[in-house]
């Protein structure tokens, strides 16, 4: 929160504990795995559409880093609920892959999501965000929406009341604060250890296990299969055949995980015990044994400290939700090389560093995300050594929990038969958690930004997803983006660099030895990892400033070059041989999505050329008929389409027509010409509104274009008023009458134009009087994704109403007017997935 001095060290504190308390209850009330609170972004540099995350619980901070800081316009459910001040559900991996690939591209785990606005007055806050295991594909909705809109609410009246009403004063600076969930349960039982003779069938199992099984001691048989049903009743089958293979000197390459009957989570670890039942080292075993020694132990749980697991084979440590051991018995310490007491109370990115980064990340934030387990491999760097025990590999189980992750660390000679490499155990290889495979950390931007960039088709809209997407994963602040035409470089975007800096290096010829040239000429990308570096190796070349580090990019698609483009960071740093090639990488897509763009501009500035001359530049007039036309392309694909509008002198009157070609492009737009042609020849001969459809639909049918279209048609006689309608498949004309509030007509029509040859289109009479408006459209003007289309026609009945009442007073609005309020919100809404067309007509009283 914004401040200076003591208060503002005050008020920090209240805020960042209010923040925490809001996260904690999320969790506790809506039993999530992960909750965290964005508010709007006040570091340097941040633009006010930025947000930033404030509090993260139950989520190591590190594990979140790519999601700190986001901008409100990407494709994440956090910003359009933050944008849209709506709730944003998703209860299930399926659904997040279908609303939001990008979020879903980064964060590839089965979870369930609500993203609640923080209501502040004028509009939100910020965004309350829980995070819980998936409802599956079928399921409910994740969490209780009313119970987390009611702790959103309270938390936006708390963040008014500390702000003295200052909406804002309410943003985040800096890094989030990570908090610990509150704990699930109290610690119990976790581990409890038996011995097995494959002689006589017979377990000798001690009191932890009979407290963990939840059996009294006489309720326990004794034998394999008793066993093997109180601890996995759907997979005893797994539990015999793991005994049976671990007598004969095979055991598990890892714990298998397995499910209790509660649905619980339990681990099995099994080895080789020898004749007395002792635990062996790691590299014993081979060959038939007469014991079986096997430990059980919940993950979930938090006793495991208690000493039960330090005799155990294999290493095992715990963590809790934030990152930090708590947790690591004596076998853990040797393969990590570390005294037991150095790993306790240290996060995992300090205490086991080689066990973090990609691809790692991805498999901690599988287990905390989702309730399966992970599984994969680790080899130490160094190779083996006896500071860890001999061993440079391991097979790393993770199996999540309420409170802690339990970590298991298994040799990998343990893995290996005398004859050879053994597959993995049913652990390893079963589970739909992340096997062992290339990291979804490392590709993530790169999927990222291919996904967004698949959404740009303008060299503007591709210039805006990289700083969207690319700026923020990289933490730079500048961003300009050269493209080549005629062997010079012209600047296509720019941002955060001084007003009227880069002025003099647009349209820069390719014989200047400038790095933005350079990269493109050489094809290869050049890094400064400060402005003295920069300004050494380009003498003379203006800085925009004295502190910062610069990346110039070549921008080359299938080999031919398309541009360059120019990252800027405020301060000195360094660029690993990982950034500069993901860098590399992603300067690849972005000449690709240029290419495309480039094509999409001639594309679409040949469809408007074509449109543009095919609609009428003018509208017929008569001396007694006022008319107003309007026409909006849809803001995707090509931005153009069949929507057209005409008026035709027809005889004594005039014929009003309008239409909707099914599709965009130069196609639709063709259609279009040809349908308008033969309206206005089938007009010209003044018949009436039903042969001219007939007739329209006939040739369209002849024409074949695999299109359809929808169109209203009708003949006004100016002198008497009569009106005849015919119509196929399209909205009904709406009626303004003087005095009245405006309607639909109950006009019926036959099918759409195209479909079928006998089609009828039956004719309704009406007077319009005079001063009264007639409304023709097309469905882009009241269609609205996820509501009906009679809410739309509603909607613009009220505008027509408002809309005519000005128009009808002294100083009131023309008809054009009146069709430039009807169109008001289609011009400046952010989307138009479809065309609108609008055409109006008033019957004047005097001629």
């Amino acid at each position: 929160m914004a401040g200076s001095g003591e208060r503002a060290v005050r008020t920090r504190a209240r805020l960042a504990a209010l923040l925490a308390d809001a996260s904690t209850a999320a969790l506790r009330s809506a039993g999530g795995r992960v909750a965290g609170v964005y508010l709007r972004a006040d570091g340097p540099g941040d633009a006010p559409d930025f947000l930033r995350l404030a509090v993260l619980a139950g989520l190591p901070g590190p594990l979140f880093r790519p999601w700190w800081r986001v901008h409100v316009d990407r494709p994440f459910p956090v910003c359009d609920a933050y944008r849209l001040g709506l709730p944003v559900v998703l209860p299930n991996a399926t659904e997040a892959v279908r609303r939001y690939p990008q979020f879903a591209a980064g964060l590839p785990f089965p979870f369930a999501s609500v993203h609640m606005p923080v209501p502040g007055g004028g509009g939100p806050l910020g965004v309350l965000a829980v995070l819980r295991p998936s409802a599956g594909d079928d399921g409910d909705e994740p969490l209780d929406r009313e119970l987390l809109a009611r702790l959103a609410e309270g938390l936006g009246t708390e963040l008014l009341a500390l702000a003295d009403g200052d909406r804002g004063a309410i943003v985040w600076d800096g890094e989030p604060q990570c908090v610990r969930p509150p704990a699930a349960r109290p610690p119990q039982a976790a581990v409890g250890r038996f011995t097995w003779d494959p002689a006589t069938h017979a377990v000798r199992a001690d009191d932890r296990l009979h407290t963990l099984l939840g059996l009294a001691a006489g309720d326990f048989a004794g034998t394999d299969t008793a066993l093997a049903e109180a601890l996995a009743p759907a997979e005893a089958y797994r539990v015999l055949a793991a005994l049976r293979d671990t007598a004969a000197g095979k055991p598990p390459g890892a714990p298998l995980s397995l499910r209790a009957a509660d649905g619980a989570s339990r681990l099995l670890d099994l080895w080789p015990a020898g004749d007395g039942g002792a635990l062996p080292s790691p590299a014993d075993g081979g060959g038939a044994v007469a014991r079986v020694g096997g430990v059980v132990f919940d993950p979930g749980r938090a006793a495991l400290a208690d000493g039960a697991a330090d005799q155990l084979p294999q290493g095992v440590f715990c963590l809790d939700r934030l990152g930090t051991v708590v947790y690591a018995n004596p076998a853990a310490a040797r393969f990590a090389g570390r005294a037991r007491e150095a790993l306790l109370g240290r996060t995992l990115w300090d205490a086991l560093p080689w066990l973090t980064g990609p691809p790692y990340d991805d498999h901690l934030r599988g287990a905390l995300l989702s309730p399966e387990p992970v599984h994969f491999h680790v080899r130490r760097p160094g190779g083996p050594d006896g500071a860890h025990g001999g061993y440079d590999g391991f097979a790393v189980s993770v199996h999540p929990g309420d409170d802690l992750l339990t970590c298991t660390l298994v040799p990998a000679s343990r893995m290996e038969a005398p004859g050879g490499p053994r597959p993995p155990g049913p652990a390893v290889a079963a589970g739909p958690s992340m096997a062992a495979g290339p990291s979804m950390a490392a590709a993530y931007r790169p999927i990222a930004l291919a996904i967004a960039l698949t959404d740009a088709v303008t060299a503007q809209q591709v210039s805006a997803v990289v700083m969207q997407e690319l700026l923020p994963a990289f933490g730079g602040r500048r961003l300009a983006i050269y493209l080549l035409q005629e062997r010079h470089l012209h600047l296509a975007w720019e941002s955060g660099f001084p007003p009227g800096f880069l002025e003099p290096f647009d349209g820069v010829a390719l014989d200047a030895r400038i790095p933005a040239v350079e990269t493109l000429a050489t094809g290869r990308p050049l890094f400064f990892e400060s402005m003295r570096q920069l300004a050494e190796t380009y003498p003379g070349l203006p800085m925009d400033a004295e502190e910062g580090s610069r990346a110039f990019l070549p921008l080359i698609a299938s080999g031919r070059p398309v541009g360059s483009c120019v990252l800027g960071f405020d301060g000195p740093r360094g660029f690993s041989a990982e950034e500069r090639t993901v860098l590399t990488a992603l300067a690849g897509l972005i000449a690709h999505a240029m290419e495309r763009a480039r094509r999409y501009d001639s594309e679409a500035a040949l469809a408007r050329g074509l449109q543009q001359a095919l609609l009428p530049s003018r509208l017929s007039a008569h001396p007694r008929v006022e008319t107003a036309g309007r026409y909006l392309p849809g803001t995707e694909g090509l931005d153009v389409g069949g929507d057209w509008y005409d008026v035709v002198e027809s005889g004594d009157g005039l014929a009003l027509v309008i239409g909707d070609v099914q599709g965009h492009g130069v196609q639709a737009a063709a259609t279009m010409g040809q349908l308008r042609s033969a309206v206005r020849a089938f007009a010209l001969g003044d018949r009436p509104p039903d042969e001219v459809l007939s007739g329209t639909n006939h040739l369209l049918i002849g024409l074949d274009p695999g299109q359809f279209a929808s169109c209203c048609c009708l003949r006004l006689d100016p002198a008497t008023g009569l009106t005849r309608i015919a119509r196929a498949g399209h909205p009904p004309p709406l009626l303004l009458a003087p005095g009245g509030r405006a309607r639909p007509l109950d006009i019926p029509g036959g099918v759409v134009l195209g479909v079928d040859p006998g089609a009828r289109y039956p004719v309704t009479e009406l007077i319009l009087e005079p001063d009264a408006i007639l409304a023709l459209y097309t469905d882009g003007l009241v269609e609205r994704a996820g509501a009906d289309i009679d809410d739309g026609i509603a909607d613009l009945c009220r505008a027509l109403d408002r809309a005519g009442a000005a128009a009808g007073r002294r100083d009131g609005l023309t008809l054009s007017g009146v069709a430039d309020r009807l169109t008001a919100a289609a011009r400046h809404a952010d989307a138009r997935p479809d065309d609108v067309a609008l055409l109006l007509a008033r019957r004047l009283r005097h001629g």
